[in-house]
């Protein structure tokens, strides 16, 4: 299966303690990197988010963040950590007196962080379910980038399918380039007035066709369209595999437009670069 590293899935939970939103979205990167936005009294979570993204992805930047709003209503009493607060106060009022002015705020002490803090057996809960949910959401995200990866496929084939056809008819353009060449040899010794020697007409002949054989350059774009085709059937992280490919079809396309002796061999040639490059940026796409 093919993977994108473009791809978004967003998840709503909510229970007795509130709302949660899981989001996840990604971006194309060399690597894998992963980033988190999670409230304060959720950061100890990000360990397993990553080693959950390490199992499921092989690159991407991706951007995981979580929205949480607790319920109001909910039964579940908060704990206030006092010595904490106390501390908190005695420093403000510390600075407070240093200035010379303004006040302390409850709110403020009661805002930061490990002030206010849920029982930890209700935190521990509200954690599992949390994961839970994020759980559906990666494999939502995964599916996502499935998806999208399969589209990619199917698109990629079709500019194989597209280089092959240019090859095929560059192969047919050939015995009539042979051909176009004999005579043009053969015309200018003729307008030399010089007497046809059957050895040196047969060099000059030998000589053009070994400049103008694109018959390596066709077989390579074969072997590199059969190789492309191995490597999106065989799927997984192979976004870099086909990266180099890439520069293989590249560097054939470019001989061969150096070779091309007629408009419709330049025509060819210039259509497979189009095709590849064309490519090239959907691999960019791929795990």
């Amino acid at each position: 299966m093919i993977y994108s590293m473009t791809a978004f899935a967003r998840k709503q939970l909510k229970g007795d303690w509130g709302t949660a939103v899981w989001e996840i979205r990604s971006v194309n990167q060399r690597y894998l990197e992963t980033y988190f936005r999670l409230p304060e009294q959720f950061r100890g979570l990000e360990t397993k988010l990553k080693e959950s993204f390490r199992k499921r992805l092989e690159r991407g930047k991706v951007e995981c963040s979580l929205r949480f709003e607790a319920n109001s209503t909910s039964s579940t009493s908060l704990c206030m950590n006092k010595v904490l607060a106390t501390q908190l106060i005695q420093n403000a009022e510390w600075v407070v007196k240093e200035m010379g002015t303004g006040q302390v705020n409850p709110v403020d002490i009661l805002k930061w962080p490990g002030v206010m803090q849920a029982p930890e057996q209700d935190f521990d809960a509200l954690n599992s379910e949390l994961m839970a949910g994020f759980a559906e959401t990666l494999n939502d995200f995964v599916d996502s980038r499935a998806a999208e990866g399969a589209n990619l496929g199917v698109l990629i084939e079709q500019r194989l399918i597209a280089i092959s056809e240019q090859a095929s008819k560059v192969r047919a353009f050939m015995p009539e380039v042979h051909a176009w060449q004999k005579a043009r040899i053969l015309k200018k010794f003729e307008d030399a007035k010089v007497d046809l020697d059957s050895t040196r007409v047969e060099q000059e002949l030998v000589l053009l066709a070994q400049k103008s054989d694109v018959a390596e350059e066709l077989d390579r774009l074969d072997s590199h369209i059969s190789e492309a085709r191995n490597i999106l059937k065989k799927g997984g992280a192979i976004g870099r595999r086909l990266d180099f490919m890439m520069q293989e079809f590249n560097r054939e396309a470019n001989t061969l437009g150096s070779k091309a002796i007629n408009t419709d061999i330049t025509a060819a040639a210039v259509e497979c670069k189009v095709l590849i490059e064309q490519m090239r940026e959907q691999v960019q796409n791929i795990e």
